[in-house]
């Protein structure tokens, strides 16, 4: 069974920023040994066919995707995993702003025609007559559709609205505090199939899921206005990338931008390619480190859990100084929470304060006494039928 170690050791898988590592106080260490950490920090290295140390308690993300993390094997091996949302919104939103901008004119067109001609005495003249073919369009008063309102989708929106756009957006699913954040210009969708009949460029922000993956397929292309600007800086799978190619060989979508270069992409027509450029700046970077350690901190410490993606979220005070807090991550099966409090009544012990949460079949227990616990705790909540973890802090 895991415990908490007296010195906790925290492994690096990618470059993580100093200014987040830098935060961790003397009782962690950074290693380069996998097997004895007991919190992974990472950014892009595939993890699914690591194994995982015993004594691994969690693994933050330095970054809003997941999927390179096996999320339901880190549930079941006790190992709470984190994200860092809205960290690195800005960023992605000022690059999806330039995409928007490099949709509507000829300026990568342009670019290249100087670069080509760099040689040429009379480049002055002559670009006065090529730049006829590198003419745009202005985004002022056109219709934006924005297909996910979380953090960057909402960020794009109210940016968007200030530079004079007709924004519609789209998320069946947003959060009160979401919904706050968005300008109250901001028309909302519905039904997708309107914004996407409607508006002039359309931009994507949800995670790729079951349910969103491919969601941008034929029928989506065929709804959409004649000569239509699809930006995509979230995943590739979200676009069915055969039904794409389609749409930009017919002129359905006059203009596919995108921040993920798969092979599939560049061989596409009026399509402009980044390297996965929305989260790389120095800033973003520093946020997601700064996020990533401050929430690793917080659950190894106190048990608590904030933005975590595969059990609840469970924010807690500091751990008491004269208590004992208790926190068991267990399956979400019936009766289970009585078995807990039982064994503590059991023995006498009155339980100040207990927080339960679920999500799906993942559960988190955690349990304040105002007395230590007794030293069989561990061992036999651990023998309770479905409990992954136990922990004294």
């Amino acid at each position: 069974m895991k415990g908490i170690k007296a010195m906790q050791v925290i492994h690096c898988l990618n470059n993580i920023s100093e200014k987040g590592t830098s935060l961790f106080t003397d009782e962690y260490t950074l290693s380069d040994d996998l097997s004895q950490a007991t919190g992974i920090l990472v950014r892009s290295a595939a993890l699914h066919d690591t194994e995982f140390p015993e004594q691994l308690l969690s693994i933050a993300r330095a970054g809003a995707g997941v999927n390179n993390i096996p999320l339901d094997r880190c549930a079941e091996e006790g190992i709470v995993v984190f994200n860092t949302p809205g960290a690195n919104a800005n960023a992605v939103k000022e690059l999806v702003l330039c995409g928007l901008f490099l949709g509507s004119r000829g300026i990568i067109g342009g670019a290249e025609w100087c670069r080509e001609n760099a040689d040429n005495d009379n480049i002055t003249k002559d670009a006065e007559k090529a730049k006829k073919q590198f003419g745009g369009h202005e985004i002022l008063g056109k219709k934006l559709g924005v297909i996910g309102l979380g953090a960057i989708g909402a960020m794009v929106a109210n940016a968007a609205v200030d530079l004079g756009m007709d924004v519609y957006g789209y998320d069946p699913y947003v959060s009160v505090g979401a919904a706050w954040r968005i300008d109250s210009a901001v028309h909302h969708v519905t039904e997708l199939n309107d914004l996407l009949k409607e508006c002039d460029y359309i931009t994507i922000h949800v995670p790729a899921v079951e349910g969103t993956i491919g969601m941008i397929n034929k029928e989506a292309c065929d709804i959409m206005k004649n000569g239509v600007v699809f930006l995509n800086f979230s995943r590739e799978t979200l676009v069915d990338e055969a039904a794409m190619a389609e749409a930009l060989e017919s002129g359905k979508v006059a203009t596919y931008i995108t921040d993920f270069a798969t092979p599939a992409v560049m061989k596409m027509t009026n399509t402009i390619a980044l390297p996965h450029l929305g989260a790389s700046t120095e800033e973003a970077e520093e946020n997601c480190a700064i996020m990533a350690v401050n929430q690793t901190m917080d659950y190894l410490e106190n048990g608590s859990i904030v933005n975590s993606v595969n059990y609840p979220n469970t924010p807690l005070s500091p751990c008491a100084g004269n208590g004992t807090r208790v926190a068991i991550l267990h399956e979400n099966i019936p009766n289970t929470i009585s078995k807990f409090a039982g064994f503590f009544g059991d023995v006498d012990i009155n339980i100040d304060n207990l927080i339960n949460g679920a999500r799906g079949n993942n559960a988190y227990t955690v349990i304040d006494l105002a007395v230590p616990a007794p030293e069989n705790t561990v061992e036999a909540l651990s023998a309770v039928s479905g409990v992954r973890l136990v922990r004294i802090l």
